[in-house]
């Protein structure tokens, strides 16, 4: 991958989602859940490289939003398995920790956009 941290970092955040779905759903039997955790975290990273291809600043704007806002459910759904017994303390803190980093870090790129977009 070329030097874009927010898509590298969604790439292999999505990586994560997948190997975790796999272990939910082989050792804790856990498949609706998981299932839309799978759907929120592998659709960051979708988001994000359709950002790069788009022929104007709104529609990239509209992309990175749509990832900031698959983010946000992607943490709500974590937080659900944790809460659920599914995911212990330890594996929730690392991945978590990594969502939170793609949230603000897709805030962090939509905000100047947002207020680009409103003048």
């Amino acid at each position: 991958m070329d030097e874009n941290i927010v898509l590298e970092k969604s790439y292999k955040f999505a990586l994560r989602i997948v190997r975790l779905y796999k272990h939910l759903c082989e050792t804790k039997k856990e498949f609706v859940l998981s299932r839309q955790m799978l759907f929120t975290g592998t659709a960051i990273g979708e988001h994000v490289k359709g950002a790069q291809e788009v022929d104007s600043r709104p529609d990239f704007f509209h992309e990175m939003s749509l990832g900031l806002k698959m983010a946000s459910k992607n943490e709500y759904w974590l937080e659900l398995l944790r809460d659920g017994g599914f995911l212990e303390d330890k594996e929730f803190a690392s991945i978590h920790t990594d969502c939170v980093e793609l949230i603000k870090l897709l805030k962090s790129i939509t905000r100047p956009t947002r207020r680009t977009e409103t003048n």
